[in-house]
């Protein structure tokens, strides 16, 4: 059974890879998907999710990840993500690789994140705004930058804004113009793809701010209390998921549907449908699309198998 630490997940799976396998894993039927979540005992914050992704001939992940938000503020402070990754053999059950539930999780989200952008962002986007400053941050940039090359501009936007500076000197990016973004409704109003990876409960993003051709990838919001985008931002944007099964348990598109701006027949598209033509992405520049990151178990599933056959 291989062993892979977080540090060879980061190497092994670079991101223009990592997103062409996921886009030839949704030119096939989705795998069986199952998910737990656990709520911490007694009351508190912290969850504890399992995912399970099962494909015949292709192999069983079940990923095991607690979710403890206050883990950074901790001495010395510890990733709020922590957990693992195991893939075992469809045929016999047995275990073949376990690897580090943080860096797959980061990697598994960027990358899916990463393809809804080269799917639906137009293709001379230019900048390109962060909303959070946490541990997937720097990873969504990079994604972002596998799938849209044509990016000079990079702004961090983060509620702290000495959490925005260390992560833009961290991205190490001396060819592009990386600069933390002071005012949050200026740099949404500038941007061509905004991506947002925060815990936020109500709404940061404005979508009356959107310029014609925005592309809003949607990461947080994994709960039905979350919310990074506003009404309007779903009211003016055709919007996308990468998943069908589960978005209802998200805030970002229930919340909405529950106050009638949009329907659930309004989600466009998904990975799937997109990548099979079933249905168009952008159909015009000026158009605005809105991907929700909703995430899953089949995506547990395609990283790990891509992993372990970068590790064969």
């Amino acid at each position: 059974m291989r062993f892979a630490d977080a540090e060879t997940v980061h190497r092994k799976l670079d991101y223009p890879y990592l997103m062409d396998v996921l886009q030839a894993a949704h030119k096939d039927a989705p795998p069986t998907a199952e998910h737990m979540v656990s709520d911490e005992p007694d009351g508190g914050e912290n969850i504890f999710v399992t995912l399970v992704g099962w494909k015949r001939a292709g192999g069983i992940a079940v990923k095991m990840v607690g979710v403890f938000p206050e883990n950074l503020s901790l001495e010395p402070p510890q990733a709020s993500v922590q957990g693992l990754v195991a893939l075992f053999d469809p045929f016999t059950g047995a275990p073949q690789m376990v690897a580090d539930g943080e860096a797959m999780t980061f990697r598994k989200t960027a990358a899916d994140s990463g393809l809804g952008a080269r799917l639906l962002s137009r293709e001379d986007s230019e900048t390109l705004l962060v909303v959070g400053a946490g541990g997937l941050a720097s990873h969504v940039v990079h994604a972002h930058l596998a799938a849209r090359p044509s990016l000079r501009k990079i702004r961090i936007w983060n509620r702290t804004q000495e959490r925005a500076k260390a992560l833009v000197d961290g991205l190490n990016l001396p060819h592009l113009d990386v600069r933390v973004a002071h005012d949050l409704d200026s740099a949404v109003s500038d941007a061509d793809i905004i991506t947002c990876v925060t815990m936020a409960q109500e709404p940061l993003v404005k979508g009356e701010l959107l310029k014609p051709g925005t592309h809003l990838d949607l990461i947080g919001a994994y709960r039905p209390d979350m919310r990074e985008a506003d009404d309007a931002a779903m009211a003016r944007g055709t919007v996308f998921v990468d998943c069908r099964e589960g978005m209802k348990g998200s805030g970002e598109l229930s919340r909405p549907v529950d106050g009638g701006v949009i329907t659930w027949e309004d989600i466009k598209a998904d990975l799937y449908e997109l990548v099979q033509g079933a249905q168009l992405g952008r159909r015009s520049r000026d158009e605005i699309t809105v991907f929700k990151n909703v995430g899953g178990g089949h995506l547990d599933l395609f990283t790990a198998i891509a992993l372990n056959n970068r590790l064969a």
